[in-house]
């Protein structure tokens, strides 16, 4: 079973992913949307939906730090364990209770909007719920190693070897084995929560219009009426609005 859950089930969900990814785009293109509902609802929208989607960004980003960054490079730099934990925990905790928060807010609107409820897609509740339960179990996770309820278990020398080692294709499983019970819970439901991407409204994160941060500006020139005054009239079909 541990070879099933963590030597296996990684490569199967990181599999869904990008064939779900490659399908949607050849074959429902126009289907890849976030299903926005915001002309039935924006008040609580406009609470949730930033709360959610910031808070996730340096959730992910903190995971990407704590998962493939190893313990000698920050070592290296001199920051020492304590320092590095203690700057983990707090930003992400915080980031992790504003994605929590958001969330929230978002299924409570999607609740008491009748027209909101009647917007959602199929594989919305099933896609929330393992969301939350991420979102959860990584709180919880954190809550208990940061509090001695782990045993003093440090997941940079257990997940985060164990992730890394995904990517050589050598999946040192037994090291998540170990793990305590809310990691590998977590670390569960994320890979799960991979695997229904395609699959639901959160492909969109794979549409984020990031070229518009590199596009160069538009110029906007005003009319200046004396280069016009003496054009002649044009015809109709060529007047400009």
């Amino acid at each position: 079973m541990d070879l099933l859950l963590w030597g296996v089930y990684p490569y199967v969900s990181v599999t869904l992913l990008i064939a779900g990814l490659v399908w949607r785009a050849r074959y429902d293109a126009f289907g890849w949307t976030t299903h926005s509902s915001q002309l039935h609802e924006s008040r609580l929208l406009r609470i949730g939906s930033p709360l959610f989607h910031f808070g996730m960004a340096f959730v992910v980003a903190g995971h990407v730090v704590g998962l493939l960054v190893p313990m000698s490079w920050t070592d290296a730099l001199g920051l020492d364990d304590h320092a590095y934990h203690l700057m983990a925990v707090s930003t992400g905790a915080v980031a992790g209770v504003a994605a929590a928060a958001g969330i929230g807010v978002l299924v409570q609107r999607r609740l008491r909007t009748p027209a909101v409820r009647k917007a959602r897609v199929r594989g919305d509740r099933l896609m929330y719920a393992v969301l939350l339960g991420a979102l959860a179990l990584g709180l919880t996770a954190t809550v208990l190693n940061s509090t001695g309820q782990t045993d003093g278990y440090n997941y940079r020398e257990g997940v985060s070897v164990w992730f890394r080692s995904l990517f050589a294709l050598s999946p040192d499983y037994q090291l998540m084995a170990a793990a305590p019970l809310a990691f590998r819970l977590h670390v569960l439901f994320g890979f799960t929560l991979f695997a229904l991407i395609p699959y639901s409204r959160l492909v969109h994160m794979f549409s984020a219009p990031l070229k518009y941060l590199f596009r160069p500006f538009v110029v906007y020139r005003r009319r200046d009426p004396r280069l016009t005054s003496n054009r002649p009239d044009r015809r109709g079909w060529e007047r400009v609005s």
